[in-house]
């Protein structure tokens, strides 16, 4: 008897939210089941499986989240609204405190752009991308090609042949690594959810993460995969387990939920297309999301974010140019995508591509179409809870906010601690260049393209950042051509963040992990 009331104190609680989906839907044609109904069938059918193979887990199938008044109060993902994203944050920072992670039962036509959008809401960050409030514990987005359950005259059975319970069961024992951070199982992956996109509507390998390899995988027992992680909290009180910073994140999401529908964004694919003056089809598709309230739109361009201007023979004087420039002088703001499921936005290397940046869009660099279009409607949503301007708005739309993509304007050394030779970090709020030329070395380089500061001029090497906040540029024997003094104040954790002040001038600085400024290296 105390046996068994001991380990019910040290089992893993996880909490299973339900929001519809294919893998709680039954009947022809499919529709999801309650909440409450497939929590009872769940509860006599799969719970002893579950607690043989799991023997120290917790499972509550909560019942409270509905979408509706009407019928089951279940989502099939198809209809999704942005403000449903909000309900289901909610319900997890509702029960955060009770539970040690939470698995949330999805469609899979959405979980893409949940998986995208729940990140930006389920944590707090500041103007230069720290966290305030952050996730301390799993959040993992799971659903299923093919339902649990078949419902017959005897009753719920489950489905044979069906991807779900492996999926199910596979998110539980990814949940007990303890991951802080909103991913998405499918198909024996643990995908950060941010990075994920759907690829399959007939394999059991629904989802992948061209971008980012797996956080972790289950088969024989669940491992940690081949990408880092999301560190977490880097201290208690910026953790969601803090009551503090859970009512910052509660008090947040109240103001998002509340103005998201007055912050609409749209996608639009770039696609072959006749150019007819000012009536060309993309430039009237703009224009008329404009004048209905439009205040973001994303662009799936070609290639590495080349966009057709609406004239061949000159990008200035074309009507989607002028389209795009009217839009984001009205204050729209604009992102630019790639419809390419593989690699980013470059360095606009063509001509059909530079133009786009000189009428105001910004690059999206390698995230998916679901996290800029997501990461834009909610911190459009957010920018007058938080009071920023236009400038820190696009800033912040720049930044890697929760792993959604590759830091480009910081080292992290829980994260990317050095800078390589061809690597380089930009500033998100200005035009300032932290650049490891491979044959000249490091050079901090401003908008007039002037070299600022070099910590060892002409001289090949890389830029390490330890945790103590010590910085040094090595040279590739390894010996130390130049070297920062680490902080009086001992560091747990360093950032090097370059930003640019408000006149412009780059200022390259280090950080502490929760952004608390230690030291400025120049500016």
């Amino acid at each position: 008897m105390r046996q068994e009331a001991a380990a019910r104190e040290t089992a893993m609680k996880i909490c299973i939210l339900n929001t519809g989906g294919t893998i709680s839907s039954v009947g022809f044609p499919l529709v999801p089941m309650s909440a409450a109904r497939f929590g009872e069938a769940a509860k006599a059918i799969l719970t002893p499986m579950i607690a043989a193979s799991l023997p120290e887990m917790e499972l509550h199938f909560d019942s409270s989240l509905r979408f509706s008044d009407r019928g089951t109060g279940a989502l099939d993902s198809t209809n999704l609204q942005p403000r449903d994203w909000c309900r289901i944050a909610e319900a997890v920072l509702n029960t955060y405190a009770d539970h040690d992670a939470f698995v949330i039962l999805h469609g899979t036509d959405t979980m893409d752009f949940s998986g995208a959008a729940l990140p930006f809401l389920l944590n707090v960050t500041d103007e230069y991308g720290f966290g305030r409030a952050v996730l301390s514990k799993p959040v993992i987005l799971t659903g299923a090609q093919l339902p649990m359950f078949r419902d017959t005259p005897e009753g719920l059975v489950l489905n044979a042949g069906s991807d779900a319970f492996a999926n199910f069961c596979g998110a539980l024992a990814c949940a007990r690594l303890r991951i802080p951070e909103l991913a998405l199982f499918f198909d024996g992956k643990l995908l950060r959810g941010n990075r994920a996109i759907k690829v399959s509507t007939t394999r059991f390998a629904a989802f992948d993460s061209p971008h980012l390899p797996p956080l972790a995988e289950a088969g024989i027992g669940a491992w940690r995969g081949h990408a880092t992680a999301l560190p977490g909290p880097a201290a208690p009180h910026l953790s969601l387990d803090d009551s503090e910073a859970r009512q910052m994140a509660r008090e947040r999401l109240s103001a998002i939920d509340a103005a998201m529908d007055r912050h609409p964004v749209i996608q639009l694919n770039a696609f072959p297309t006749r150019f007819q003056g000012d009536s060309a089809p993309l430039a009237r598709m703009i224009g008329d999301a404009v004048a209905a309230g439009i205040r973001g739109i994303v662009l799936e361009s070609y290639g590495e974010g080349n966009f057709p201007s609406g004239d061949t023979g000159d990008a200035s004087r074309g009507a989607i140019r002028k389209a795009l420039k009217a839009a984001t002088q009205a204050g729209v703001v604009v992102v630019d995508g790639t419809r390419v499921i593989g690699g980013q936005v470059g360095e606009f290397h063509y001509a059909a591509g530079a133009w786009i940046s000189e009428a105001g869009a910004i690059s999206a660099g390698d995230m998916t179409p679901m996290a800029a279009f997501t990461k834009t409607m909610i911190l459009s949503a957010a920018a007058g809870h938080h009071g920023w301007n236009p400038a820190t708005l696009r800033a912040q739309i720049r930044r890697s906010l929760a792993g959604e993509c590759s830091f480009a304007d910081r080292l992290d050394s829980r994260l990317n601690p050095v800078l390589n030779p061809g690597q380089s970090l930009s500033a998100a709020d200005g035009a300032a260049r932290l650049v490891n030329d491979p044959d000249h070395g490091v050079a901090l380089i401003g908008a007039d393209e002037k070299t600022l500061w070099s910590p060892a001029s002409g001289r090949p090497g890389r830029l390490v950042l330890d945790p103590d906040g010590r910085l040094s540029y090595l040279a590739p024997d390894r010996a130390v051509l130049w070297q920062q003094a680490a902080p009086e104040k001992p560091m747990a954790d360093a950032c090097l963040l370059l930003r640019c002040d408000p006149q412009g001038q780059p200022v390259l600085e280090l950080r502490d992990g929760g952004g608390v400024p230690a030291a400025t290296i120049t500016g």
